[in-house]
């Protein structure tokens, strides 16, 4: 198992440099990058300056100007939207950016940065990647590590319930509701908690943002815990309603195929009993595949199903956090972001590979070779 491991391991470096080599190819033909969405913002501004110059004293236009595009935009403001921003400007805001360097030295920094794991600093926010993402991770590990344990405290229970009453009126009506939840749109099913529980149309029960309320960072540990908790029970609530149907059909058939097989029939034979030979034979065998999904479940919902719920609850989570990168073309915070989710979901991949040998200890992946 040692000699596997650091297999996987090494491979590790060679998949994460193929997919961000690949995304960097692709944004260096994308359209709207930071450059052009800093002009375009500059030449707003500066259409907006020349109006309320028209009006209004000059100099209370410029103190209601943004700090950081002052200057710049003064050096607009001379000039009429068809005739553009002064080249030097333009010059400014691509060294700013470091789009002044040839692609091929932006990404050999890049590449050397990530290797030291220096995400570089934010192009809009002015703040080091990393910060960033380990002030958004809490919210989106709460979320994430929540979910995944409620989805399965309540399908494998579930799911072995129908596979011991299979084809019965419990097996039918229980197969309804999570398929029902199942076909329901996480984001949509936020949308009617926040109207029906938030303060929406209808009741005022919940807090709609955050994860603490005003003034509870101070307040005693308990006092902080059942806050924290009455903040998670609406979000919680929205990316789990669709969690429940494949792992609860997952642990029926699981535990269908293995009821059937031969040595549950002698287990019976010799006089065991039924909570004997499902909970002693059967659980260990038909619990493989689920147990060892945890981890790939648990970064599906921590990085994939949580971004929507964080808008829709203003959590500043990570979700949140790539959503807004994308948008503004903050590309070190996108790779940034995109480097660590490869390099978790790589990991949680070999984590998961390692519980099917906690699991059952007859798996061998060295034999594979």
């Amino acid at each position: 198992m040692g000699a596997y491991l650091l297999r996987r391991l090494a491979l590790v470096v060679p998949t994460l440099l193929g997919i961000i080599l690949i995304n960097f190819a692709v944004v260096q033909f994308a359209p709207g990058g930071p450059v052009e969405q800093m002009l375009a913002e500059l030449k707003g501004n500066a259409g907006s300056t020349l109006g309320r110059l028209s009006g209004e004293n000059q100099g209370e236009t410029r103190e209601t100007r943004r700090p950081e595009t002052q200057g710049a935009s003064e050096s607009a403001g001379r000039y009429r939207g068809a005739r553009g921003l002064d080249p030097a400007v333009v010059a400014e805001i691509e060294r700013a950016f470091g789009f002044d360097k040839p692609w091929t030295t932006r990404l050999g920094e890049m590449l050397w940065g990530y290797a030291r794991f220096d995400l570089g600093r934010s192009l809009f926010r002015d703040r080091p990647v990393v910060d960033l993402i380990v002030e958004k991770m809490p919210v989106s590990v709460s979320l994430g590590l929540w979910s995944t344990l409620i989805i399965y405290l309540v399908s494998i229970p579930l799911g072995i319930r129908k596979a011991v009453r299979d084809g019965s009126r419990f097996d039918l009506w229980t197969s309804a509701v999570v398929l029902v939840g199942y076909a329901i749109p996480g984001f949509l099913f936020a949308i009617l908690l926040v109207v029906l529980f938030a303060g929406g149309s209808f009741l005022q029960i919940f807090p709609l943002r955050g994860l603490l309320s005003p003034g509870m960072e101070g307040a005693p540990f308990a006092a902080r815990a059942l806050d924290y908790a009455w903040h998670m029970v609406l979000p919680t609530l929205a990316l789990i309603i669709g969690g429940f149907a494949s792992l609860t059909m997952l642990t029926k058939n699981c535990f269908l195929e293995e009821i059937h097989k031969q040595y549950t029939v002698t287990a019976r034979a010799k006089g065991a009993g039924e909570q004997r030979v499902l909970y002693g034979h059967v659980f260990r065998n038909a619990m493989l595949l689920i147990i060892a999904g945890f981890p790939a479940a648990f970064i599906g919902i921590l990085f994939t199903g949580a971004l929507l719920v964080e808008i829709i609850f203003s959590l500043d989570g990570l979700g949140l956090l790539g959503f807004e990168s994308a948008i503004r073309r903050d590309y070190p915070v996108m790779f940034g972001t995109l480097y660590v989710f490869t390099l978790l979901g790589l990991l949680m991949q070999i984590v998961g590979d390692f519980t099917y040998t906690l699991v059952d200890p007859r798996i061998d992946f060295e034999a594979r070779r």
